[in-house]
């Protein structure tokens, strides 16, 4: 026999209100120590022509490549945008 309770329009089970107390507990217990390779590892190999290996902060940063800065607009004031050949209307 389950036991329930409503809260509102929703029926809640008891073992899910166990569970979530449990579930943010196991959460919250995160290792936060700074990244190390595993034990009889070593960090990987130094790139061909880099004058030294990267660190592991430099390994986890992404390139500009990766996330490019927003373009700006190319208006800077409302003006009339010139006519565009392209924009053609939709075809049947």
């Amino acid at each position: 026999m389950a036991v329930r309770f409503r809260f509102g329009y929703v029926a809640v089970d008891m073992r899910v209100l166990l569970l979530l107390p449990a579930f943010a507990l196991l959460a919250a217990c995160g290792n936060m120590e700074p990244l190390q390779p595993r034990a009889g590892e070593g960090m990987p190999v130094k790139p061909a022509m880099a004058a030294r290996a990267p660190t592991a902060d430099e390994l986890l940063t992404t390139p500009p490549q990766a996330r490019p800065a927003r373009q700006d607009d190319g208006l800077r004031r409302s003006e009339e945008r010139e006519d565009d050949p392209f924009d053609l209307p939709p075809t049947r």
